[in-house]
């Protein structure tokens, strides 16, 4: 396994017991996050402070349940992350089960990009990554 999948599974492992200081401990000082429109709260989030207010914000709404990673894809500095969530939110008895797929950049062991897809082909192909086993 890479440093950055173990990186990527300690970062899932911390949003998901709501631990948001552990979430940052491999962010690169400059690191930017994206969430596309029609996600929760789409935009463009730079720096620590921003990205970390922003997954506490999004991890903040949820009464409990878990975004999992389901598979880890690499291409050189680009790891994609396959994530099953399935969470209920505040005010709400209601589940959400879903299946999407984040990006990533590492720098030198750090995480400088962050991004949201709500279709894993997206995500493949802004990483330039086939994988065979995709539906």
């Amino acid at each position: 396994m890479s440093t950055e999948t173990e990186v990527l599974e300690q970062f899932f492992a911390a949003i998901n017991r709501n631990d948001m200081q552990a979430i940052a401990k491999d962010f690169d000082p400059q690191i930017v996050r994206i969430e596309p429109d029609g996600f929760p709260t789409a935009g463009t989030y730079r720096g620590i402070i921003e990205v970390q207010e922003h997954v506490t914000k999004g991890r903040g709404t949820w009464a409990e349940g878990t975004c999992e990673p389901e598979k880890f894809l690499v291409n050189e500095d680009k790891v994609v992350v396959y994530l099953h969530v399935r969470v209920r939110l505040k005010d709400s008895a209601n589940w959400i089960d879903g299946r999407f797929a984040d990006g990533f950049i590492f720098r030198k062991g750090k995480i400088i990009q962050y991004l949201s897809f709500g279709e894993r082909a997206e995500a493949l192909k802004w990483a330039g990554i086939e994988d065979q086993d995709a539906i």
